[in-house]
Formats: structure tokens, C-alpha cells, sequence
């Protein structure tokens, strides 16, 4: 075997030779450029010449006396072992042989570049990196900008000595791994020029829920390196594979990142690779460090990486900010969430907690609990003890030691792809990450529990808080005789909610992505250029990246509702339009220029009224423009509508009309209208609403209201409210008995079945088709309806078990 290999002629059956990061970028060079994807070339030296190298002397055997009686959990002595072996590697020179074939194989590589600017990446991978079940990943070293033959050979010797850095050798004790065992290879390739461009992380899933039809890419300016260890907060994407296949518009979200700071090269080219953090210009923090396009095309390829590998992966990519172009610069299997077999789902629940301390990105869903290390450096390692939440403005794989250790991780920076998150991933511990002030409002030695169990944010709460951890078996769920639907708010969280089983979302409410992902008035949006001050000043720092203040709320709701339809397909997904009485929209920025004081906003300028005046007209228009791109553009046609407080057959033939105005006309594309039956008039009459459209969701809270004549706020006459109210069901009768006789949808969306086991059994015996519940009464829900039919089937497995839950 060759002491140096070309990358162009490496494949996976390379990998004991060239370890798995080259064998990976070998095997997309020869493999997956013809498909378009972009890897630069260069040459790799073999883990045969490494051992020669080490056996020169007897370097490799007094290596092995050094760690054969280590304590890696000693961080003194592990610092000590590790310095004293990498000076040895460093101090030995290269075969004869070997630095012969490293400077022609160079001189071929440099030959074959035109630019005489060129710089070149020197990289470490490992024989025993990049497996699926364990990464290694950001355990060596690499090189970056290095030009020159002799820089070349130094920074190769120094890879060679990075396989012995003090977090190298315990990640291989940790992972079973004799250290004699695992070789070196590095390889030599044109520097992608990201230092003045971008760069960042794709992993082929949502690393969170382990949701498998998204990719996730994040990006910010400069190397890479500040996204992978979390020192910049950077822009985030999800993109939908099926709507990418089918090439239809497919980007799901587009959150922005701060991207404050950006690495970049100090000067000139050396073999140290000396690298300083510059501020970002304000205007380039505000608007995306990738186009839509440039999204699209590192998905594309993530698509054919992913595919070719026939698992999960996880990708490097960079852009050079000399040609433009967008590069690939590794590739290895995701060792988390893909291991996830579905049969089960550990969902833990915070019952009471302290005081708010901090918040940030969540990492996991879980919950930890233990003692506040803050710590100012990775050389504070040996203050951190068992169970300890570790707190730090970022962490590196230097931290790896000790991480092992800690019941949570917290960091000042850092996004869902940064060095923390992805450690906290592979350990089974929650992490928030990108707090911005943990480090200074967290107390050391303080008891705090750190929660991800609440979707996208994660928490910091003080003390030792009441929670409990539950096992779903999901793959045990017995049969019962009604489609059990969600009710989902938090797009965010959709992809988590789909794990549980389910038969779609009965209601998704459009009022909560408006206040979660919007949260402007629609009409000071369409009036932005004629507001001034403060809030003409805020709505426009908050819609600069998406180009306009229209495009702004309508890709944003867009992306809201996608999420959630993505998530549940091709089980349908019922999204009510905005139901906004007029005392909450005047909480959206700019809303009390434009809401009227109304003494019961409960009975007055909601719903349907809203949409069929002139004075709302416009913003209506503005959420079905957004409901027609997420079905007809990006083609989730399971999306259904329902149209709320619809108080007469008059407002019911408007709002009809309307929506066909605007692009959503009932049976076009398959589209299903769907109406809130929520008012007494809509059961009493039910055959003549009806005729407008194509089914009814039961809004129970609202129609005992009404029915009962009750403010379920108020304490004063709260005891009155009962949804098993005998006039309460004689109306949800007519409703039911109505939809089922002319074949028609029928559903209840209310908070009663789950409060209440007999309600639902009545609703089911007088033909119910659907109940949507909040997610965390569906398993609940679902047992109790299954056992009330049990004496004619066999006892059922328990769906429930005990995962070491404790209540603290």
C-alpha cells in the first residue's frame, strides 16, 4: 500500500487505510460529483505510513506504556500524558519515504491549480471515526490556509499528534477503544475560502425530534469552526425532502441567527493557522448569510449524500467567498437521533418549578437537575463532579472529559449543530444553549433544573423542581372506535407532538403562529410606510430579511402552518384561520392603532366577521396568500381549512366567496372548508350552513358558553360551565346527527372530552368521527377509550411503563 493516496481514487472500501472522514470524501468525489455535488480534491496519507512512522524508534510502544495505567477521569494526569505524547510525535521525523511521497503528491495537486492564491486544508481522520455509532467527531486537529511544501509536512506531523489530545484519548476509553487500535490518516485539500464567505453544519433529520422527511442547515459568516463549537449563534433552516423531491418550493423555516462575530484568518498563511473573531457589519447580521437558493442547493445535496449512504448523515458544507461556489467538506453518519427505533417515546413533564434564571435553544427533550459549575475555561475541568450542570460561554472538544460527567449543559452561545448540542445529544443530557448571560446570571454552586421538555426554548429554573419521566410504548397503542386528532399550536414543536399516535391535527390554531412567529398588527404591516417612530422602526428591523413587510407576514405564516402540515403528513391537517378576538390583536405590535374597545370582545369583532369587511379584507387576504402557497406551491394538500365564528348562513356564503376570491375555492385541489360549529345557531340550522361547507369541528368551550349563557372566566358563575349539560348535548346532538346524515366531516376540537372520560364516551356512541386533544391527553385518552371496550378483546399490553420517573 501507497503511503499517499489520491483523494479522486479513495472509496469506503478504504476506510481501514484512510480512516472515515477520507474515505467518506473519496467516495463522494468519485461517487456523487457526477450527481452535482461539490468536494474539493487534494491526496491523503495511509494509516500504514502512520505506524510506520510511530514504529520508528519504538515511539509507538512507549506510547503504550504511557496510557496503559492512565485515569483518564484524572484530568492532571491526563493533561500531562497527552502533552508529553504529542512532543514525542512532533520531535520524530517523517520517513524518508513518506515526506518523498507528500511533497510530489503535493506538487501534482498544486499543478493542477490555476490560482496561485491557493491555500490548502489539512485535515486528521481517524480509522476509528465517522461509524455510526460513534462520531469522534472534532477529536483531531485541522489545519487551515497552509501554503507551501514545508508548511504542509509540519502541519501533517502535527495531526499525526492530535490523535493523543487529552479529549482524543478519553473519548476512546470512553467508547471502548484501544488506543493501539486507531490510526491516522491526513489529507491535504484545496481551502475552501469560507474565511470570507460561509459555512456551517446539515444534518438529514431534525436533530431534536429525529423527524426523518426534514433537513436542518445552519449558517454563518466565516469558518466553520465558530458554528461547530458554538461561538456564533448562527442562521438555521429547515427544509421539506419530499416538496425538494417533487421540486416544488420546500423550505419549511428560516429562523435568524445573531451571527455576531465571524473567524476569520489573522494574516497570512502559516502552519498555525492563526485565526481571530471579527464583529459583523450590523447590516449583514440582519438579513440571511444564505439565499434561498443557496438553501435548496445544500439540501439537494445532503439529498444525494444521504440516499447514497442509505443513512442519516451528518455534513460540513462552506462557501468560498472568492468563486461562490458551495462545497462539501465532510460527511459521516449521525450517531443520535437515527438510532431511535420508534417502538417508544420518553416524554418527561415539568409539573412546578422555581423562578425563570435563563433561556435559550433547547437540546434534547429532557430534564436534568444538579449543581451550577460556571466555568471561565476548559483548565477548570477538575472543578466539575458528578451530576454537576456544567455552565460556560461555549464549550469545544477539549470539554469532552468532563462533559460525561454533568446532568445538563448550559452555554452563553451556540446553536442546535454547535459542539454542546451535539455532545449533550450523544450523552442523553439536555442542554440550552445560546442563553446569551447563563455564565453571569447562573450562581455557581446554585441548584438549578435545566428543562428542554417545552419544545424549541429551553429553560433554567432555580432549584430542584417536581417533574416526572413516562415511557410511551407506541408500537402497543390498542385499537379504539374514534380517530383520535391533536390540537397543535407551536409549529416548532409539531415535529415532536407526530411521534405520538394520532390520526392528524384537528386544529391548528392560526392565531398562535401569528403571535409566535409574527407578532405585528397585519394592518401595520400593510400601513409601514405610512407609520413613523418606535414602531415603524421595529417592523422594519423585523421584516428586513424577508424583503418586504407582505412577504414578510406571509412567508412567515407560511412556514408556521408548513411545519405543521409537513410534520402530520399525509394525515390531514385542519388549520383554523385567525380567530383573534379584538383585545388580543391589540397586543400585536402596533394593534391598538387598529382594534376598537369593544366590553365583550367574547361576542364581538372576531372570526368571520372580520373577514367579509372591507376594513379586514386585506389582511385575510394576506393568510389565505399564505394557506394557498403551503397547499398549492409547496404541495401539502392534507392542509385543510375551518372558518370560525361563522354567525350566520349570510357570513357563511361571504366567507365562502372570499376564500375562492383568493385563491382557495372548495374542491379545488382537494381542498376541504371546514366550520367551527361553535354558536347555537349552527346546530339549530346545521343542513343550511352546510351547504358551505364541507364539515364541522365542535367548539365546545364556546358553545356551552353560549348555550348556558356562562362566562367560563369568571369565578362567579365558573361552577355553571359543564359541557355535559343535558341543553348542551341536546344541541351537539343536531350538529352530529346533521354532518353524519349528509356524510359530511364531524369532529370536536374542545378541552371536555380530554376533562371529562364520560363526555367523550357520549360523543363516541353518538357518532363522533374525531376528537382532537391537546397532545398530552391523547395517550390518556386513548387507553381509556380502548378499555371501555376491552371485555371483548384480549387485555392489552400496558402502553404506560415506569423509565425511571421521579417526582423531585
Amino acid at each position: 500500500m501507497s503511503t499517499v493516496i489520491p483523494l479522486a481514487d479513495i472509496s469506503m472500501a478504504d476506510l481501514p487505510e484512510v480512516g472515515g472522514k477520507n474515505a467518506s470524501l473519496g467516495e463522494m468525489i468519485g461517487r456523487l460529483a457526477e450527481r452535482g455535488v461539490r468536494v474539493p480534491g487534494g491526496f491523503a496519507t495511509t494509516a500504514t505510513a502512520y505506524r510506520s512512522f510511530l514504529a520508528a524508534g519504538g515511539l509507538d510502544a512507549r506510547i503504550e506504556r504511557m496510557l496503559s495505567s492512565l485515569d483518564v477521569s484524572d484530568v492532571t494526569a491526563l493533561t500531562h500524558a497527552g502533552a508529553a505524547i504529542r512532543s514525542m510525535i512532533e520531535e520524530q521525523p517523517l520517513p524518508p519515504e513518506l515526506e518523498r511521497d507528500i511533497r510530489e503528491a503535493f506538487a501534482r495537486a498544486v499543478g493542477h491549480e490555476s490560482d496561485p492564491d491557493v491555500t490548502w486544508a489539512v485535515r486528521s481522520s481517524a480509522t476509528a471515526e465517522d461509524l455510526p455509532d460513534a462520531s469522534f467527531a472534532g477529536q483531531q486537529e485541522t489545519f487551515l490556509h497552509i501554503a507551501g511544501a514545508r508548511n504542509i509536512l509540519a502541519a501533517i506531523k502535527k495531526v499525526f499528534a492530535s490523535l493523543y489530545n487529552d479529549r482524543a484519548i478519553a473519548y476512546r476509553v470512553h467508547q471502548g477503544f484501544a488506543h493501539s487500535d486507531v490510526a491516522l490518516s491526513a489529507s491535504v485539500q484545496k481551502m475552501v475560502r469560507s474565511d470570507v464567505g460561509a459555512s456551517g453544519v446539515i444534518f438529514t433529520l431534525d436533530t431534536e425530534s429525529g423527524f426523518r422527511d426534514a433537513v436542518l442547515i445552519t449558517s454563518a459568516y466565516g469558518l466553520g469552526e465558530a458554528v461547530v463549537q458554538g461561538a456564533v449563534n448562527p442562521d438555521e433552516f429547515l427544509v421539506y425532502k419530499p416538496g425538494l423531491r417533487a421540486g416544488r418550493p420546500a423550505i419549511l423555516r428560516r429562523r435568524l441567527g445573531q451571527k455576531a462575530i465571524a473567524l476569520r484568518f489573522a494574516g497570512e498563511s502559516t502552519v498555525d493557522h492563526s485565526t481571530v473573531f471579527e464583529d459583523v457589519a450590523p447590516e449583514e447580521r440582519a438579513r440571511f448569510s444564505l439565499t434561498d437558493d443557496d438553501v435548496v442547493e445544500l439540501a439537494r445535496y445532503a439529498l444525494v449524500i444521504e440516499e447514497h449512504y442509505g443513512r442519516p448523515m451528518d455534513i460540513e458544507w462552506a462557501r468560498d467567498g472568492r468563486d461562490g461556489l458551495l462545497y462539501i467538506l465532510q460527511a459521516r453518519p449521525e450517531t443520535v437521533a437515527s438510532r431511535d427505533d420508534g417502538a417508544s417515546l420518553d416524554r418527561f413533564v415539568l409539573h412546578s418549578h422555581g423562578d425563570l434564571l435563563a433561556s435559550g435553544r433547547a437540546i434534547g427533550q429532557r430534564i436534568g437537575v444538579g449543581a451550577v459549575r460556571v466555568m471561565a475555561s476548559v483548565a477548570e475541568m477538575d472543578r466539575v463532579r458528578p451530576g454537576d450542570v456544567i455552565v460556560a460561554d461555549m464549550t469545544d472538544p477539549d470539554w469532552e472529559p468532563v462533559m460525561k460527567r454533568a446532568a445538563a449543559i448550559v452555554t452563553d452561545r451556540g446553536g442546535r449543530t454547535c459542539h454542546a448540542a451535539i455532545v449533550a445529544r450523544e450523552l442523553g443530557i439536555p442542554a440550552v444553549v445560546g442563553t446569551g448571560t447563563a455564565t453571569r446570571d447562573l450562581i455557581d454552586g446554585a441548584v438549578v433544573t435545566v428543562s428542554c421538555a417545552d419544545g424549541v426554548n429551553g429553560h433554567v429554573f432555580a432549584g430542584s423542581a417536581d417533574f416526572t419521566e413516562e415511557r410511551t410504548r407506541i408500537d402497543r397503542m390498542p385499537p379504539i372506535p374514534v380517530d383520535l386528532m391533536m390540537n397543535v399550536g407551536a409549529p416548532d414543536q409539531a415535529f415532536a407532538f407526530a411521534e405520538l399516535p394520532h390520526a392528524g391535527v384537528g386544529l391548528a390554531r392560526l392565531e398562535f403562529i401569528i403571535n409566535e412567529m409574527i407578532g405585528i398588527h397585519p394592518q401595520a404591516l400593510l400601513d409601514l410606510d405610512s407609520l413613523d417612530g418606535v414602531i415603524a422602526d421595529e417592523i422594519s428591523r423585523r421584516v428586513a430579511p424577508y424583503g418586504g413587510p407582505r412577504e414578510y407576514f406571509v412567508r412567515r405564516l407560511a412556514e408556521g402552518v408548513s411545519m405543521i402540515a409537513a410534520a402530520f403528513a399525509p394525515k390531514p391537517v385542519i388549520v383554523r384561520t385567525s380567530d383573534f378576538k379584538t383585545n388580543e390583536y391589540a397586543h400585536l405590535l402596533g394593534g391598538d392603532r387598529y382594534e376598537p374597545t369593544e366590553d365583550n370582545p367574547m361576542l364581538g369583532w372576531r372570526g368571520a366577521s372580520r373577514y367579509v369587511t372591507d376594513r379586514f379584507a386585506e389582511s385575510f387576504s394576506m393568510e389565505c396568500e399564505a394557506l394557498r402557497f403551503v397547499r398549492d406551491e409547496m404541495g401539502l394538500a392534507n392542509l385543510k381549512i375551518m372558518i370560525p365564528f361563522v354567525r350566520t348562513v349570510g357570513e357563511a356564503a361571504a366567507v365562502e366567496a372570499a376564500l375562492a376570491a383568493n385563491g382557495l375555492r372548495r374542491g379545488q385541489n382537494g381542498l376541504e372548508v371546514m366550520m367551527m360549529c361553535e354558536i347555537p345557531s349552527n346546530a339549530m340550522i346545521a343542513d343550511r350552513f352546510l351547504d358551505h361547507f364541507d364539515g364541522f369541528s365542535i367548539g365546545s368551550n364556546d358553545m356551552t358558553q353560549l348555550v348556558l349563557g356562562v362566562d367560563r372566566d369568571s369565578e362567579l358563575v365558573a361552577a355553571a360551565f359543564d359541557e355535559r349539560d343535558p341543553a348542551v348535548l341536546e344541541v351537539l346532538g343536531l350538529a352530529i346527527d346533521a354532518c353524519n346524515r349528509r356524510g359530511k366531516y364531524i369532529g370536536i376540537c374542545g378541552q371536555g372530552p380530554s376533562d371529562h372520560p364520560d363526555f367523550a364516551e357520549w360523543l363516541v356512541d353518538r357518532g363522533i368521527r374525531s376528537i382532537s386533544l391537546n397532545p398530552d391527553s391523547i395517550v390518556g385518552t386513548w387507553m381509556r377509550l380502548a378499555q371501555r371496550g376491552a371485555s371483548a378483546l384480549p387485555e392489552p399490553e400496558s402502553a404506560l411503563e415506569p423509565a425511571g420517573g421521579r417526582s423531585s
